[in-house]
């Protein structure tokens, strides 16, 4: 192969290669900074990560979140202010780009639901027996 045609090729993998990597650092760069957002604004309460028990037991863990609603659910109440029904949670309003940081982290945590204790396992494209 000729050095202008491996030069040629050597640019294509290295445009190709520095196309796809911006988006996902910033990807990476959006769920690390809602992980800073809910560890600065969250923690003294909640659980923010994947593991542990939230400090305060009528706090729940982050990642326990999707079992109730869609984490998706939670965008209009981080941009308008997240109030509680009990008194010594502050009102967070955060901006457009802390909100899908937040969102975005959020659903990265979350847990995957456990089967049923006994249920059969179903095969990709399967139902289970009910």
């Amino acid at each position: 192969m000729h050095g202008w045609a491996r030069a040629k090729i050597l640019a294509l993998v290295l445009l190709t290669v520095g196309l796809s990597s911006p988006a996902m650092a910033v990807e990476k760069d959006l769920t690390d900074k809602g992980r800073v957002l809910v560890q600065n604004n969250c923690s003294r309460c909640h659980a923010t990560g994947t593991e542990g028990d939230s400090p305060n037991p009528e706090a729940p863990p982050f990642r326990t979140l999707s079992s109730k609603y869609p984490v998706e659910d939670l965008a209009e109440s981080l941009a308008e202010g997240i109030v509680s029904g009990h008194p010594e949670m502050p009102i967070f309003v955060f901006g457009p780009t802390d909100v899908e940081a937040i969102i975005d982290y959020l659903q990265s945590i979350q847990e995957k639901p456990n089967r049923a204790e006994g249920a059969p396992e179903a095969t990709p494209g399967e139902q289970p027996d009910e």
